[in-house]
């Protein structure tokens, strides 16, 4: 129900307005999520909103509550994640700062209460319940494999890395002040009640992260309470603040996250180096020298700013006419840290080939689809002067799943094949198609269109069908 408005010191009624929201009843039947699809998982997520309502009406533009009363899906929800995890979590070596923060929100700041080196469950627990401290759990995916499931489809369908963040509060406390991320933001409410309120952005579609002073923000836009089972969607620069109410048992909910540093601004930023670098080839005005002591200037020049006006109109002129795979280094990061393909079982990743080995006569197609970027780029062992771009592909069979959004200082190695341009046609017949015929693929011999498709079932991208 919508909150009451409140009398403010001046005798008129004012309060926030309630959230856009949806009331969902469920009468019977089991209602989990759809894992056919990325699309049938996203759909199910935010059901029963339409994909097609979500991305018209709320995505980058303003929260959605969906409040459902639904005993099964809020069991679902309460198994991804429970205060009592922590226990069996903490046996296998999580540390201070890396796995977990302690932290409380005192006087409109974060006061954090963190240890040195290994976290102890006791430990956890007796400033959760002595000095009312939420517990933060990071990337919870790394060890749940329903979350895991979840966020690796939700990678396949936003094509954006998804991380997930787990905070635990005690009833009457508070864990973080008011603040905005600089992410997409899905919460799923799993243990207990949550009280939000959410402010209009200072910052809208924010690139960082910010806290705010709670005399700077006004009144709370919306304001309302989570229960389990019910999911909040808000956009990246939204300033929001959640505590646990008094008197309730405490209250667990997954923050899930994406869309980080994956705006046009950011695509922009990825394709323009290569649209220079080849128009630098082909065009001699830019390889031209800048002018004489043009670097020592306290503000640019007329001659400069006119010159790189009709550099950048050049560029779109050339863009426009490219069907070139434009973005490099976005789709590379994306698919070398993204997790690997959900699978049941020992925690393998599925990297052995397997099945019958592909010849000219066989029929194949591409799996793991969503886990393979194509790109074009130059040749990375030759000179600069002699680079001929070569195509790449890359997959995410081989990543690892403990390290997720870990933010590893360890060199993450890429996975994946080289090949000459003109493979290009024979691999986008593979990739728009169903199923093949090696013997069909736009290749000029035999043995190529054999070792490619070799190359490929190595790797685990195709199959004998």
């Amino acid at each position: 129900m919508p909150k009451k408005a409140r009398p403010a010191g001046n005798g008129k009624e004012e309060g926030p307005v309630p959230c856009k929201r949806v009331k969902v009843e469920v009468a019977d039947g089991l209602s989990t999520l759809n894992f056919d699809s990325p699309h049938d998982l996203f759909e199910s997520l935010i059901s029963p909103v339409k994909i097609d309502t979500f991305f018209k009406e709320f995505w980058e533009q303003k929260p959605l509550l969906i409040q459902r009363d639904d005993p099964a899906l809020a069991t679902y929800y309460q198994s991804l994640f429970r205060l009592t995890d922590l226990k069996s979590l903490c046996s296998r070596g999580m540390y201070y700062g890396r796995d977990v923060n302690v932290c409380r929100c005192v006087n409109g700041k974060k006061k954090v209460l963190n240890k040195d080196g290994k976290a102890h469950f006791l430990q956890l627990r007796k400033d959760f319940d002595q000095k009312r401290a939420t517990i933060q759990f990071h990337q919870p995916q790394r060890f749940k494999d329903e979350l895991w499931r979840i966020q690796e489809k939700l990678e396949c369908y936003f094509g954006s890395l998804v991380g997930s963040n787990v905070y635990i509060t005690p009833a009457g406390s508070q864990g973080l002040p008011p603040h905005y991320d600089d992410v997409e933001v899905f919460i799923l409410q799993l243990e207990g009640e949550k009280h939000w309120r959410l402010y209009h952005p200072t910052v809208p579609l924010a690139r960082e992260y910010s806290v705010e002073a709670e005399d700077r923000i006004g009144r709370p836009t919306h304001e309302f309470t989570l229960k389990p089972g019910d999911l909040l969607y808000f956009p990246r620069g939204t300033i929001h603040q959640a505590d646990t109410p008094p008197g309730l048992a405490h209250s667990t909910h997954v923050t899930i996250s994406t869309y980080q540093n994956n705006s046009w601004g950011d695509f922009l930023l990825d394709t323009i180096s290569g649209l220079v670098f080849d128009a630098a080839k082909e065009d001699v005005a830019l390889r031209a020298g800048i002018p004489r002591q043009l670097l020592l200037q306290a503000e640019s020049t007329t001659v400069a700013t006119r010159r790189l006006s009709g550099f950048l109109r050049m560029l779109a002129e050339r863009l426009e006419g490219t069907k070139e795979l434009l973005s490099s280094d976005m789709k590379k990061d994306f698919i070398m840290h993204r997790l690997p393909p959900y699978h049941v079982g020992d925690g393998t990743e599925p990297t052995i080939p397997g099945g019958e080995l592909p010849r000219l006569d066989s029929t194949v197609s591409l799996q793991f689809r969503d886990h393979i970027i194509l790109t074009v780029g130059p040749d990375q062992d030759q000179s600069d002067e002699a680079q001929e771009k070569m195509i790449y592909i890359y997959h995410s069979l081989k990543n690892k799943r403990d390290t997720h959004m870990m933010g590893s200082e360890e060199e993450t190695e890429s996975h994946g094949l080289r090949f000459p341009l003109s493979h290009m046609e024979a691999l986008k017949q593979i990739w728009n198609t169903s199923a093949i015929s090696v013997k069909d693929l736009k290749l000029t011999t035999d043995e190529e269109k054999e070792s490619l498709v070799l190359s490929l079932w190595t790797e685990c991208l195709i199959q004998v069908v």
